[in-house]
C-alpha cells in the first residue's frame, strides 16, 4: 500500500481525486468572499475599484460573479473551463491592480488562487465532476 502511495507514477484514480480536491477546495474557499461581497454590495460599491473605466457597481457586480457564481460551477465541476476564465481574470486583477503583484505579501492569496484555477483551466474538472457526468450521459443516452 504505502508503495502504491509513494509511487511516481500516474494513476488515473489518483490524478482524478486529487482533481477533484484541488477543485472543489479551492472553490469552496473562494465562494465566502464572494458572498460577503454579495451582502455587503451597497456599502461596497462606491469605494469599489473602477476596472476599466466601468464603475465601481460593475466591477463589484462583475467580482461577485466570479467568485461567487464561477466558483460555485467550479466546485460542482460543472462547465468547469468556462467558469475558470472569469476566476482567473478576477485574480489577476486582485493580484496586480490591488495587491501590486506582491506575491510574497498581501497579493499572496490571490496569486494562490490564481494558480489553483489556472492549473484546474489546464487540467479540467476530472472524473468525478458534473462535466463528466453529462458527458457520458450524452454518450450513453
Amino acid at each position: 500500500m504505502l508503495k502504491k502511495l509513494l509511487s511516481p507514477n500516474l494513476i488515473d484514480r489518483k490524478v482524478n481525486v486529487s482533481l477533484f480536491i484541488l477543485r472543489a477546495g479551492v472553490a469552496l474557499v473562494m465562494i465566502p468572499h464572494g458572498y460577503q461581497k454579495l451582502i455587503h454590495f451597497s456599502e461596497k460599491a462606491p469605494e469599489f475599484m473602477n476596472f476599466m473605466g466601468l464603475g465601481g457597481e460593475i466591477s463589484l457586480a462583475m467580482l461577485i460573479f466570479a467568485e461567487l457564481s464561477c466558483a460555485f460551477l467550479v466546485l460542482i465541476g460543472l462547465f468547469t473551463r468556462f467558469a475558470c476564465i472569469p476566476l482567473v481574470i478576477a485574480m489577476s486583477v486582485a493580484l496586480c491592480k490591488a495587491h501590486n503583484c506582491e506575491i510574497f505579501g498581501d497579493g499572496q492569496t490571490a496569486f494562490i488562487y490564481l494558480i489553483s484555477f489556472i492549473a484546474v483551466f489546464i487540467a479540467g474538472p476530472g472524473k468525478y465532476s458534473m462535466d463528466t457526468f453529462l458527458s457520458a450521459k450524452k454518450l450513453n443516452p
